[in-house]
């Protein structure tokens, strides 16, 4: 599959939080669940570990903006977040992405994560 293809298999299976799996590498790369953490998680089932877990989060999510050369790219996901004492907020993610082999093999993010702790510390009080 070309990257723009792996890409719409990803996030139509994130949005329906089923069938995103299938594209990653088995030695999936990401960075950016802890932005003090540069070194990447590895594997793809610690991945999906971590994607289940963000999957409680958000309701609703859209790609925005896509942009791809060749086997990198970049997408501007969109995300509507709900947390555990009901909060709701929407919030952007910038996602640079790497494949490699036919599978998506890289992925970094960024978000405001100062709001983000802001917002999570407010919910557990």
């Amino acid at each position: 599959m070309k990257t723009k293809e792996l890409l719409e298999v990803y996030y139509h299976g994130l949005a329906q939080k089923n069938g995103w799996e299938s594209v990653l590498s088995d030695d999936f790369k990401f960075i950016g669940g802890d932005m003090t953490q540069r070194e990447p998680v590895r594997g793809k089932k610690a991945y999906i570990e971590i994607l289940q877990r963000f999957g409680r989060l958000f309701n609703t999510m859209r790609v925005k903006e896509m942009f791809i050369r060749d086997n990198d790219a970049f997408v501007l996901a969109n995300y509507d977040y709900v947390f555990p004492g009901g909060k709701a907020v929407n919030g952007d993610v910038a996602e640079l992405w790497k494949v490699k082999d036919g599978k998506l093999d890289e992925l970094t993010i960024y978000f405001d994560t100062l709001s983000f702790e802001k917002l999570l510390h407010s919910e557990i009080k």
